[in-house]
């Protein structure tokens, strides 16, 4: 059993397929994509970090001037067709449970599946996070998550405020400043530039350090908080019009704007919290998964504390830089714990 069908998802469902392990991809999303179907239509697919190839069939050099979404939704969809994806969607994953025979109990919205092993590909796009601050409440304007973004428009004419320090808040105050009254960018620590590409090797360094935390049961970070920021040509442009000097974070949230311990007080109509996700986990719960530490303890992509439980899509493979290789390492291991499980039965 496959829950999700992003990019992890996907990578589980083709090796596992490879390895001829009978499997179903269960999909909450109405169609192809995964997260990428909800991004705003704004963010077009040059501004984004990198898309990684899905296994055996490259997404090439599509326009980058169309919309990441349109564009990560096709190329899944054309995934799923050619190698014939055993995707059922849409489809809610409730809970996973033990179903009292030594398998799983996968209890959905349509029904339910019984598996003798589970790679979860949730990914954390259902789980926006939003962090509380004194007076948030008494806000007059408007508060929203990127989760909710969609597109600058909105914002003409506004006095907007970015809280966040990933590329969804770079990306956000770029154009936002081109249509907005005025915009100012706060963030708890000072941004670390990336400049030039992106090479292969820096996201595996980046991989590295987040497989280090769930390898010790900790909360992952995010990969991309960790190999910091890209500068893209509407970054770079906005950094050359000032629009990219931060604030460090605010201590109150007031009715018109928000303001620091120090007496300064920045007026506005809208608060833009690209404050990130978490892990969409809590169908899991009932497994009891978590570690003292708060996280869930990993060695690769499984479990330690139950070896029928594989996260991809999770920690060092929350992106698209360790999506793939995530979902042969999960694939592998359920087939070898199949066979194992054969062995000893018979």
């Amino acid at each position: 059993m496959v829950i999700g069908a992003g990019q992890a998802g996907l990578s589980a469902s083709y090796f596992l397929r490879h390895y001829g392990v009978e499997h179903v991809v269960l999909d909450g999303a109405p169609g192809p994509g995964g997260a990428w179907q909800h991004r705003w239509p704004s963010l077009r697919l040059g501004k984004v970090h990198g898309i990684h190839d899905l296994p055996d069939m490259p997404l090439g050099k599509p326009d980058a001037s169309r919309p990441a979404s349109e564009v990560v939704s096709e190329y899944f969809e054309a995934f799923e067709l050619r190698n014939s994806v055993p995707v059922k969607r849409p489809v809610r994953v409730m809970a996973v449970r033990e179903n009292g025979d030594g398998r799983l109990l996968v209890v959905t919205d349509k029904g339910e599946w019984v598996a003798r092993a589970v790679v979860n590909a949730t990914g954390t796009w259902e789980r926006p996070f939003w962090p509380h601050y004194p007076g948030q409440a008494s806000f007059a304007g408007r508060q929203l998550h990127t989760f909710d973004y969609n597109g600058p428009e909105e914002m003409t004419g506004k006095r907007v405020v970015v809280v966040g320090g990933g590329a969804s808040a770079t990306q956000a105050l770029a154009e936002i400043s081109l249509v907005g009254a005025s915009t100012t960018w706060v963030t708890r620590q000072p941004p670390i530039w990336r400049e030039g590409p992106f090479k292969e090797q820096d996201g595996r360094a980046a991989v590295a350090l987040v497989d280090e935390r769930v390898r010790a049961g900790l909360p992952p970070v995010s990969v991309v908080g960790v190999t910091g920021l890209g500068v893209t040509p509407d970054v770079a442009e906005a950094r050359a019009r000032g629009v990219m000097e931060r604030l460090p974070m605010f201590d109150r949230v007031v009715p018109d704007g928000v303001t620091w311990d120090d007496g300064r007080h920045v007026r506005a109509d809208v608060i833009l919290w690209a404050t990130g996700f978490r892990a969409a986990l809590d169908h899991l719960r009932p497994l009891h998964l978590r570690a003292p530490g708060g996280g869930i303890l990993m060695d690769g992509t499984r479990v330690v504390l139950d070896p029928r439980v594989h996260l991809v899509g999770y920690g060092p493979s929350a992106s698209t830089v360790g999506a793939t290789r995530a979902g042969r390492a999960a694939a592998r291991e359920v087939r070898d714990l199949l066979a194992k499980r054969a062995v000893s039965a018979a």
